[in-house]
């Protein structure tokens, strides 16, 4: 699930690799918001919770076009994360109500660079 544009955050803190990231890339229905925001919300906040969550970024362009990468120490846990209760909930609402189409995929971060802290030039 994708946050909404009010909830943006910046790039996840994430540890020296490896670990494991999903990308859930989805297409919004053009559609009213039918509870959307607040269980897009609801599953960053029940992510965190999850063991061996390390971090999440996401973005929604005004197109309804989103992506929302999830760090995860062990595929263990992402497989864990998959089959939580409310989380497949989640699921079911997408596929049924929420996007037209989507596409996951799970990757290994072998390498990872991170660039300026602060705002260019100041650093």
């Amino acid at each position: 699930m994708g946050i909404s544009d009010s909830a943006r955050m910046g790039c996840a803190a994430t540890p020296p690799p490896p670990y494991y990231l999903v990308v859930f890339a989805s297409q919004r229905a053009a559609s009213t918001d039918d509870g959307y925001a607040a269980m897009a919300q609801r599953m960053v906040e029940l992510a965190r919770t999850q063991p061996g969550f390390l971090g999440i970024e996401s973005a929604r362009g005004e197109d309804g076009f989103g992506i929302t990468v999830s760090y995860w120490e062990t595929e263990a846990d992402i497989a864990r994360w998959k089959e939580d209760a409310e989380h497949a909930e989640a699921q079911r609402r997408g596929n049924r109500e929420w996007y037209t189409e989507f596409a996951l995929k799970i990757a290994r971060v072998e390498r990872a660079y991170n660039g300026p802290r602060g705002p260019r030039g100041t650093e």
